[in-house]
């Protein structure tokens, strides 16, 4: 059984990132960049669970009241993962040569997010049943590669963009937009205040799904565009 758990826990983020990869129609990125992206996703899980770790022990985790709980959400869970891969996806992939299509924001995103992911889900499998697995499975792991979509479409546009002085507000846009739904989410699942409200994160997962998968498909015809012109010769 314990197996099954762990099977559980580690499934759907591979299969995401699988679907992810073979997604990207145009120029699919190599093996060795995208497992360095995954693992960067489970070391940054390290520090961010140490620093969530550190506020429950100063008892920083009250979701009784919505102040506490809109703390604990978007400030506690969603600002430490989301800034922690928002750093990993600009210090390596951004920076490096193979970074060089509108899908790879997207894709190298994606790739740290559901290494995260992957790490964060074992250690519940650890502490929880088969069925609180399979459920973060369909909710938690989707959020996650929801927020690398946002995260990682806004830092491809600030990479492409010619407009330099535009890089730092699209930036700005991709870390934010990613804290607003990752935190909005956990806010409704981890308040305590009215059980009804948890409906509304299931809400937050299709809304945001709708958006990222916009997005996605707005990056795939990009990247088509410019493989095409890039591949064009010169007159």
């Amino acid at each position: 059984m314990i197996i099954v758990q762990y099977i559980l826990a580690i499934l759907p983020t591979i299969l995401l990132a699988l679907l992810i990869y073979r997604a990207d129609r145009y120029e699919r990125e190599k093996w060795l960049p995208l497992t360095l992206c995954f693992v960067l996703g489970l070391i940054i899980t390290f520090p961010v669970l140490k620093i969530q770790q550190a506020a429950y022990h100063w008892g920083l985790d009250d979701t009784s009241k919505w102040p506490f709980a809109l703390f604990t959400a978007f400030i506690l869970v969603s600002c430490s993962e989301e800034i922690f891969k928002f750093l990993a996806l600009v210090i390596f992939p951004y920076r490096q040569s193979f970074f060089n299509d509108p899908m790879d924001g997207i894709v190298y995103s994606v790739m740290i997010g559901m290494g995260f992911a992957t790490l964060e889900n074992l250690l519940y499998a650890f502490q929880f049943d088969i069925p609180t697995t399979a459920l973060r499975g369909l909710t938690a792991v989707p959020v996650h590669a929801i927020c690398a979509t946002i995260m990682g479409y806004y830092v491809s546009k600030a990479k492409f963009n010619p407009d330099p002085k535009k890089h730092n507000t699209l930036m700005f846009y991709g870390l934010g937009s990613a804290i607003f739904v990752h935190g909005l989410y956990d806010f409704f699942i981890l308040q305590e205040i009215y059980d009804g409200l948890i409906l509304l994160a299931i809400v937050t997962l299709l809304i945001s799904l709708v958006f990222a998968a916009r997005m996605f498909k707005e990056d795939q015809v990009e990247s088509s565009a410019y493989w095409k012109n890039k591949n064009q010769p010169p007159e």
